[in-house]
């Protein structure tokens, strides 16, 4: 089992960041019990096409998107707004030492399960709330979503060609990095609550998370008070750091430091760069960003992209082809680390589950991977009489009423 393993999640969060979260808090060993809606469950069920397989290749029930967030789970329907509801969610909240929420500012307080509500019958329950915007500041209300936060937040100013438009990431990158934000939060409180046996509310904002990954690029702004350039593929510090062409297409080219650069020309046989302090400088090939790319895109187009990834490699300079997910997922590199799990189904009809492993590896303890991701409501019986001991006709007569 994982170092997680005695602690027992209460998980209110669904789409995106919240699960991101609580997926990694399972794969650290965690009990996770994720509460969904009667009818409907999280709403990344219905996100699809794509949907998994059966063992007949036909598509099953189940997104692609649920499944990538939702491993080491077991699913609780629950209706938030009866009082019989709520009377179950803190029956289990007693027996919970972790709370995550990612509801909108001020939507639980109306079902008496908000942090305040909570505080003082549970002090040691460590209570994560993950939101748009945060608890407080003039934006706390507004609802938030990744594309909206990239755009505030300023990546979207920073990506794409010179001359294009802003362009977002290809991936939910604000939801994933306040989900980050939010476990290291947590793993933080945990080692607080050893110490202090006292709990506390978490306030993660994934627009404070997006504005903290802004890293070089906000700290450039910072120190100039300008903002940064669109620059494509290219690097704001660095200089040859981006997508080269080649005479077949185009690879990755990351050259760090003035000796990698003179290692490079080596192998491009154009020494003769190297008396020119434009070429020769870190600073100066920045300074002289557009005629330095021009003269390096003219020769690294002589060559193809397998003669220039082979040669580079030769010198140890950094380089790469531009992978396509299938590459990506058939790379040696990815394979040996074992980045891709199979997770058998609870319904014999389903296919195994093909997911994205944790990257974490670790030399004491370990990443587990106990639960497929879970079908709508699928394991409510089991936790209504394993953690609350509820008998069947309870639990009969609640379904009855649609409170599970």
């Amino acid at each position: 089992m994982g170092p997680l393993k005695d602690i027992k999640i209460f998980d209110l969060t669904r789409v995106l960041a919240g699960p991101h979260c609580t997926q990694i808090l399972g794969d650290l060993g965690a009990d996770i019990i994720k509460i969904e809606r009667v009818e409907t469950g999280d709403d990344t069920r219905k996100f699809a096409p794509p949907y998994m397989k059966d063992i007949d290749g036909k598509d099953t029930n189940q997104s692609a998107y649920f499944s990538g967030t939702n491993r080491n789970k077991r699913s609780l329907t629950l209706d938030l707004s009866s009082e019989e509801g709520q009377s179950i969610a803190r029956e289990l909240i007693s027996k919970s030492d972790i709370l995550v929420e990612n509801f909108k500012v001020g939507t639980l307080k109306k079902y008496n399960l908000d942090y305040e509500s909570l505080k003082d019958q549970f002090p040691n329950l460590i209570y994560c709330s993950i939101t748009g915007f945060g608890q407080t500041g003039p934006y706390a209300n507004r609802p938030a979503y990744d594309a909206l936060v990239q755009a505030m937040g300023g990546v979207m100013s920073l990506t794409g060609e010179p001359d294009g438009e802003p362009m977002k990431v290809g991936v939910s990158i604000a939801d994933l990095m306040a989900g980050m934000y939010a476990t290291v939060s947590i793993l933080a409180a945990l080692r607080h609550r050893d110490k202090t046996n006292q709990g506390q509310h978490l306030d993660i904002s994934m627009l404070d998370a997006h504005v903290a990954w802004l890293a070089n690029q906000g700290m450039n702004y910072l120190a100039t008070g300008s903002n940064p350039d669109r620059l494509g593929n290219q690097h704001p510090n660095i200089l040859p750091y981006q997508v080269m062409p080649s005479k077949d297409g185009y690879f990755v080219l990351s050259v760090g430091n003035d000796a990698t650069f003179e290692r490079f020309c080596e192998v491009a046989s154009c020494e003769y760069l190297l008396a020119d302090k434009k070429f020769a400088e870190a600073v100066e090939r920045v300074k002289n960003r557009e005629e330095v790319t021009n003269k390096l895109n003219e020769i690294t187009k002589m060559h193809e992209t397998k003669w220039w990834l082979e040669k580079l490699e030769e010198k140890n300079i950094g380089c790469c082809a531009i992978n396509t997910l299938e590459e990506v997922f058939s790379d040696p590199q990815v394979l040996a680390r074992d980045m891709i799990i199979n997770m058998k189904g609870t319904d014999k009809n389903q296919s195994p589950y093909k997911l994205i492993a944790n990257p974490i590896k670790m030399s004491e303890g370990s990443i587990t991977y106990r639960y497929p991701p879970p079908q709508h409501s699928e394991h409510t019986e089991e936790i209504l009489s394993e953690h609350l001991g509820y008998s069947e006709e309870k639990i009969a007569k609640l379904k009855k009423l649609g409170i599970v």
